[in-house]
């Protein structure tokens, strides 16, 4: 067993308009800290999740991702902030404290740049519906955590955002996949069978999140 990976895989974020690379530069390079020991399994197991997409096999709620190779990966970019992220954040059975950080910062209320801890269980679900959905694009993160003043704004724009919306406690996110439907995303989402999913789609987005299981919208 592999002890921890701080960083695995493809990038961890980057902006755009920087001409450089991600802090990850390279598909198939890792950074390792020297100080810990990692096994050939571990690293068997981290490069193949670079290369292979490993479909998640799922018992109930958040058996999410089970036999997926050891590894959940989640891929995004933000059109709002130019930054994108393609990352290893679960590694044999354990989160990586550190890349959890990142998807915090990535998934902030981009309006008032506050950050909040995210639910992991909702990037699970992000993570696992991407999989079941079989493609390489990564999501466009429309929304993730809200601070109140931004959910208010909102809120009296549209009778769609909830007074007690589960981004305020970073449990949401909504999403956009140029090459799947509203539909397709949201099946593959309500597959998961662990949290709320509904549809949007005369704006062509899903929102996902980790509370009761239930789906609305068309």
């Amino acid at each position: 067993m592999c002890n921890k990976v701080w960083a695995l895989g493809v990038s961890g974020t980057k902006a755009a308009g920087t001409g450089g690379a991600p802090k990850l530069e390279q598909a198939g390079f890792m950074t390792i800290p020297s100080s810990l020991t990692v096994s050939r399994r571990g690293l068997l197991g981290a490069f193949a999740a670079v290369t292979v997409a490993a479909a998640p096999t799922y018992s109930n709620a958040f058996g999410l991702l089970r036999g997926a190779g050891d590894v959940r990966r989640i891929k995004m970019y933000s059109g709002r902030t130019g930054e994108s992220m393609d990352t290893i954040y679960w590694v044999e059975g354990e989160y990586i404290p550190e890349v959890l950080k990142e998807i915090n910062h990535f998934m902030r209320d981009w309006r008032t740049n506050e950050v909040k801890s995210m639910d992991a269980r909702t990037v699970d679900i992000m993570a696992a519906a991407h999989s079941l959905m079989d493609v390489s694009e990564p999501y466009m993160l429309l929304s993730g955590y809200r601070c109140p003043k931004t959910n208010a704004m909102l809120r009296g724009k549209s009778s769609g955002v909830a007074r007690n919306s589960l981004h305020l406690k970073g449990q949401a996110a909504d999403l956009r996949l140029k090459s799947r439907s509203v539909g397709q995303m949201a099946r593959a989402a309500e597959a998961c069978a662990a949290g709320g999913v509904g549809r949007y789609s005369r704006s062509d987005f899903v929102h996902m999140d980790c509370g009761p299981v239930r789906h609305w919208g068309g």
